[in-house]
C-alpha cells in the first residue's frame, strides 16, 4: 500500500513500507552509490517491490536508502506513458565498469530490452553518483549527465537528503 500525494497536475509521488525510507547507516561494503530507477511499461510499483526484495539478498550490495516514488511524464520520446522514478542508495565494492556492468544484468534480469533512447522500458538502472568521483568514458559518466535538471532525479533525491 503506498501515500499518493498530488504535487502538481503532471507529478505524483507514493511512499510506501519499501519506498522513502532509511534502512541502514552501517556496511562492510566500501563504496556509497546512489542510482535512480525507473520504468513505465507494466506493473513498475511491483517490479520495483521486486528489485528491491532482489538487492535484499543480494550478498554484492547493500541496501541503505530508498526515496519515494514519482510519477512524472516522459521526456525524449514523449509518446508513451508515464515513468515511475525513484532512488536508492547502495553499499557496493565494485568498482565503477564492474557496477555498471552488474546494473545492466540486472536490467536485463527485470526484462529490459533497449531499443532506442528514451525508449519505454520495463526497468530503467543509472548510476547518479558513485562516492564523489567523476568519470567521463564513453561507457560511463558520472555524476550522471544532466541528473540535476531532471525532476526524475531531484524529486526523488530530495526525499532522500531530508
Amino acid at each position: 500500500m503506498y501515500i499518493k500525494r498530488k504535487l502538481n497536475e503532471s507529478l505524483i509521488t507514493f511512499k510506501g513500507l519499501r519506498f522513502g525510507v532509511k534502512l541502514r547507516e552501517k556496511s562492510s561494503h566500501r563504496y556509497r552509490v546512489t542510482v535512480g530507477i525507473g520504468g513505465n511499461v507494466g506493473d513498475v510499483k511491483r517490479r520495483f517491490e521486486h528489485l528491491y526484495m532482489f538487492l535484499k539478498r543480494d550478498k554484492r550490495v547493500e541496501l541503505l536508502e530508498t526515496s519515494l516514488i514519482l510519477k512524472n511524464p516522459p521526456f525524449g520520446f514523449v509518446a508513451q506513458d508515464d515513468f515511475l522514478n525513484s532512488i536508492i542508495v547502495l553499499k557496493v565494492s565494485m568498482q565503477p565498469l564492474a557496477f555498471l556492468e552488474y546494473l545492466h544484468r540486472v536490467e536485463k534480469k527485470f526484462a529490459r530490452k533497449r531499443s532506442f533512447a528514451n525508449a519505454p522500458r520495463t526497468l530503467d538502472l543509472d548510476i547518479i553518483f558513485f562516492e564523489n568521483r567523476v568519470i567521463k568514458t564513453p561507457r560511463l559518466t558520472i555524476p550522471h549527465e544532466s541528473w540535476s535538471k531532471r525532476e526524475s532525479v531531484t524529486i526523488p533525491l530530495m526525499d532522500i537528503k531530508r
